[in-house]
């Protein structure tokens, strides 16, 4: 169905972002391909659906690709009947019915005598109930752009599917209906995505790398099984790489150690020799030399096994390298932050929920905030950080520290560099190089530490804002998190579930991703 040999890929500045890739997707397949931001992976999809044309290599497909892109503001001026390309057909079919018959009509129409009834079946089935096709996309949410193009699949009817992060938009209902479509489809199916649980229901992960593409017959769950295999097998490689280097360093000092005591006792005897002084300057030499070729051939040894270490080291995940080390909250657990009675927001003369909500928040839980997209979720969000003024409620809020985190990660300033945001939360007066330490420690190296911030990629952003709270003197005693796994890659979603696994304090989350709000030990849950 889908053959790349040798497809490589350069931006129009002359920058390589991959290159003699080689792939097969067989038909019927439903296979994934992962990897850290910024390998190509979006790049790729996109010259597999022929939206970009690669700079090398033959890319063979044996179906027209049905594409559903991550990003849809290219089509926000155009129709739901335009962005799913039906705008003729429906148009002919209203024609033919008007009575204007006309050969141009039937012709445009194809005997696709089904299309409306197709049109409207299938965004009923994507809870797109009631809507238009003349509708604007620029109308309609994220999720439901991306709902609109799962409904094309049901118009279309492809063979072959492309999809690009295809859940980042949708709430957990959609998303049900995602899982249900990726189980059933018989379809051919590639899909750029960090959503673990859509991850495990295709039967090939494609893992994109700087290195190439690495393919893993099996789910997800069967590919991180593997991952853990290499991983534990490269540890013991490092284990018994870092034996031999010590081994090699104790050698070469005791064999100095020897050499020298041989030295030094032929010196004795041909002093009490009466050796001449020409002769015991040509035996010196001598003895230096021979120490010099002893110390070259275990020099020499010493920086082979140390270049083996440091490629092992490489091959590492730098995941592992991050250390976190969050201060605790200064409240005691149990403690009442937020309790609210009547909780409701007034829109004119209708309120965001039908009924008013009662809520309470103790120090220590870890909460998630449930409900479709629409329901108020950001907004109590919002009302719980006191941003908004309402009436008619009873509230009681204790001071309390709080960071709100969004899916930009919007506390970055993109006017910083990187080392001056990380000085923006030094309030206990860090040493400069204490700084630049802990920005190593979230793998920011000093050539990153001019860096702007506005360049940075959604996973830098995160971490980068992880670095600043361990930077501040204390923790904060609440953490909100407003949907923030959504622009990041997996190796990044792992490094912000480890961190919220060491903040002691309380969380509040916003989240579609079941396997993130599982990992991070989610207590209970307020439904919307």
């Amino acid at each position: 169905m889908i053959i790349l040999q040798n497809i490589s890929y350069q931006h129009p500045n002359k920058d390589r972002l991959f290159e003699n890739l080689n792939l097969s997707i067989q038909n019927q397949n439903k296979a994934a391909i992962i990897g850290n931001n910024g390998v190509g992976k979006s790049t790729l999809l996109k010259i597999i659906a022929g939206q970009l044309h690669q700079t090398s290599g033959q890319l063979t497909i044996q179906a027209v690709p049905y594409f559903i892109p991550q990003h849809f503001g290219q089509f926000d001026q155009l129709s739901i009947a335009q962005a799913l390309r039906i705008e003729d057909k429906l148009l002919a079919f209203k024609e033919i019915l008007a009575g204007n018959v006309t050969e141009e009509h039937l012709n445009t129409l194809n005997d696709d005598w089904t299309i409306e009834e197709r049109c409207e079946t299938a965004l009923n089935l994507w809870q797109l109930n009631g809507l238009d096709p003349d509708q604007k996309l620029d109308s309609l949410s994220g999720g439901q752009k991306t709902k609109v193009f799962l409904a094309g699949i049901s118009i279309h009817q492809p063979e072959l599917i492309l999809m690009d992060e295809p859940t980042n938009h949708l709430d957990t209902e959609g998303r049900k209906l995602l899982y249900d479509f990726v189980q059933n489809s018989t379809s051919t199916l590639l899909i750029v995505s960090h959503d673990r649980k859509l991850l495990n229901l295709t039967d090939t992960i494609c893992e994109l790398s700087k290195t190439g593409i690495r393919v893993y017959g099996g789910t997800y769950d069967f590919y991180t099984e593997q991952k853990e295999i290499e991983q534990q097998a490269l540890l013991n490689e490092l284990r018994n790489t870092e034996k031999s280097l010590k081994k090699a360093k104790e050698k070469e000092r005791e064999t100095l150690e020897r050499q020298n005591k041989l030295d030094s006792r032929g010196k004795q005897k041909q002093d009490k020799a009466g050796v001449a002084r020409i002769m015991m300057n040509t035996l010196k030499n001598n003895a230096e030399k021979s120490t010099a070729k002893v110390k070259n051939m275990h020099s020499d040894k010493i920086e082979g096994i140390s270049g083996d270490l440091q490629q092992v080291r490489s091959k590492l995940p730098e995941f592992d390298q991050i250390q976190f080390g969050f201060a605790n909250a200064s409240l005691h657990k149990g403690k009442i932050l937020f309790k609210a009675k009547d909780l409701n927001l007034n829109y004119g003369n209708s309120t965001l929920w039908k009924r008013s909500l009662n809520i309470q928040i103790n120090s220590g839980e870890r909460i998630s905030i449930q409900g479709p997209n629409g329901s108020g979720k950001t907004s109590l969000l919002k009302l719980i950080l006191g941003k908004f003024h309402v009436e008619n409620a009873q509230i009681q809020r204790i001071d309390a520290s709080a960071v709100y985190i969004d899916q930009d990660y919007s506390l970055i300033d993109n006017s910083k560099t990187v080392y001056e945001q990380a000085q923006a939360f030094n309030n206990t007066a860090l040493l400069e190089h204490e700084i630049k330490i802990r920005l190593n420690r979230f793998l920011f190296h000093k050539e990153t530490w001019d860096k702007s911030c506005r360049n940075l990629s959604g996973g830098e952003r995160m971490r980068l804002l992880l670095c600043c709270l361990t930077i501040s003197s204390k923790s904060p005693d609440m953490l909100i998190l407003d949907e923030p796994t959504n622009n990041l890659d997996i190796q990044n979603i792992e490094i912000l579930t480890a961190a919220i696994n060491q903040y002691h304090g309380t969380i509040l989350v916003v989240s579609h991703d079941e396997i993130f709000l599982d990992q991070i030990q989610i207590d209970r849950a307020i439904n919307l």
